[in-house]
């Protein structure tokens, strides 16, 4: 038994995990995800938003077992080898909560801890059927990145928050 992580190329978390039985894993990350991987949430009032993640934002790699993943993708992520190639081991995220927050205009990413150097971070946010994807960093000494959006719709939004070496976040955000 094989196990295929799919992962974004820009955070290295892994957004999806499958194992593969008798077979090679596979290694084109649309063969497994078509055009989009779609990560639902729920929000209330049985609605529920989608998340597009598009294929060319995705990598898949073929990583030691890890049993974890398959439960909790999001806590885990890939990490490349100087040549740009993916470790075969995942790494575990460190876990972080609150400090995620929403308005028509912003999403605000805030780390419990001061960042020892640039860090990336991506936020997507549902739209009705549009999903925004914002990108940005927190500078080295930091501790938050606030990416500008334009929200059209109101209430709760599914929120993916990815910051670089922290445990990835979906979850359903009111604007406040």
């Amino acid at each position: 038994m094989s196990l295929s992580a799919v992962y974004v190329a820009d955070t290295g978390h892994v957004v999806g995990a499958l194992t593969v039985t008798g077979a090679s894993p596979p290694n084109a990350v649309a063969s497994l995800v078509g055009a989009e991987l779609p990560l639902r949430i729920s929000l209330d009032a049985g609605k529920t938003a989608t998340i597009a993640l598009a294929a060319r934002q995705l990598a898949v790699a073929a990583v030691d077992d890890e049993p974890g993943v398959l439960d909790g993708p999001l806590g885990f992520g890939v990490e490349l080898t100087p040549d740009a190639k993916p470790k075969p081991a995942l790494s575990s995220l460190r876990s972080w909560s609150g400090g995620l927050t929403l308005t028509a205009s912003a999403c605000t990413l805030a780390l419990p801890v001061e960042t020892t150097r640039l860090t990336p971070v991506r936020a997507l946010i549902s739209d009705g059927e549009q999903t925004h994807v914002l990108a940005g960093e927190i500078p080295a000494g930091g501790k938050q990145a606030q990416l500008p959006v334009v929200l059209t719709g109101t209430g709760k939004h599914g929120v993916l928050a990815l910051v670089s070496g922290w445990a990835g976040r979906l979850e359903a955000l009111a604007v406040s």
